[in-house]
């Protein structure tokens, strides 16, 4: 059977590319993915405020499709603009709430902790990815030169700042001694690993701080990712992605969340991390280790089931 083809829609963010792809893969569709930016002063301006144009955004070719996915606010009115124009009966899903009328969607993905409902809403528990088991085993062996074979490894994943939390210096630096203190305390080797959103400053202050006895990568790289997810006995996220904490949740490993103070209400993240904590997938990081097991969270293929039940 052909292949239906898909045309992705984000605004080029880490987090949204991942959702949007790791959706496309269970789905297996044949897509390209596009980057959407707007136009002027639309950028400012809701979605439910905006006119539905292609005057709104930066005109793109886009191949044959039968499916769109988008994700996030700027992909909003381009995926129901091409839906309205087409000559196909094209399904669009969406990603996270559109904060537009759902009626313009077939089908709607978001978060349970966003609490959205609707005919065409499938809720996830956390944030849907393109990670795969099968892909975090190939990636295993990827770090094995640089390891201490002797000692057992704690993953440290590391967000950066966004709207919700800051990364200064004086937390980050208490974060790093802390996990130093802790991978010390259990005879662990740290592996320091950092998101797009890391700054360059953070990342040097982790090899400084942790010290030639730990790994810290240095760059965006997804097989040290991957294979720090495939070899790691506890795995530490920073709370400011949602994605991250999620992407460690298909492993069925202790996932500690390293909650950093807030600039402004996080009551999202802190529903999300109230329920990745009642899933016992995850528990607040402090001195005392513990190992404990929970079923392997893998969003994208169970949601990709229920919207191939809706559409075919």
């Amino acid at each position: 059977m052909k292949k239906l083809k898909g045309l992705l829609l984000t605004e080029g963010m880490h987090g949204m590319i991942s959702q949007v792809e790791g959706l496309a893969k269970a789905l297996d569709l044949d897509f390209t993915h596009h980057k959407v930016e707007l136009n002027n002063f639309w950028k400012l301006i809701p979605p439910k405020l905006t006119p539905i144009s292609n005057k709104v955004y930066k005109d793109f070719y886009a191949p044959n499709y039968d499916i769109i996915i988008s994700c996030g606010r700027k992909s909003v009115v381009p995926s129901i603009y091409l839906k309205k124009n087409s000559q196909k009966n094209i399904i669009n899903i969406h990603i996270q709430d559109p904060k537009v009328n759902l009626k313009h969607f077939d089908i709607i993905v978001t978060p349970e902790h966003d609490g959205v409902t609707g005919d065409n809403v499938i809720s996830s528990k956390g944030a849907i990815h393109y990670l795969t088991e099968q892909e975090i085993s190939s990636s295993k062996e990827y770090l094995a030169s640089r390891l201490d074979n002797k000692k057992n490894y704690l993953g440290l994943i590391i967000g950066g700042p966004n709207k919700y939390y800051s990364y200064s210096n004086l937390i980050i630096e208490r974060v790093l001694l802390k996990v130093k203190k802790i991978s010390e305390l259990n005879k662990l080797q740290v592996i320091a690993i950092p998101s797009m959103r890391t700054p360059k400053n953070i990342i040097t202050m982790a090899s400084e701080i942790l010290g030639e006895n730990h790994i810290v990568i240095n760059e965006v790289d997804k097989r040290a990712y991957l294979s720090t997810l495939a070899i790691s006995k506890y795995l530490v996220v920073t709370c400011d992605s949602t994605s991250m904490i999620s992407e460690a949740a298909i492993t069925g490993k202790p996932v500690y969340v390293e909650e950093l103070p807030a600039k402004k209400n996080d009551y999202r993240f802190k529903k999300f991390r109230d329920l990745f904590t009642k899933l016992n997938i995850i528990k607040k990081l402090d001195e005392n280790l513990e190992d404990w097991t929970y079923k392997k969270l893998d969003e994208s293929n169970r949601i990709a089931k229920e919207i191939q039940e809706k559409i075919y």
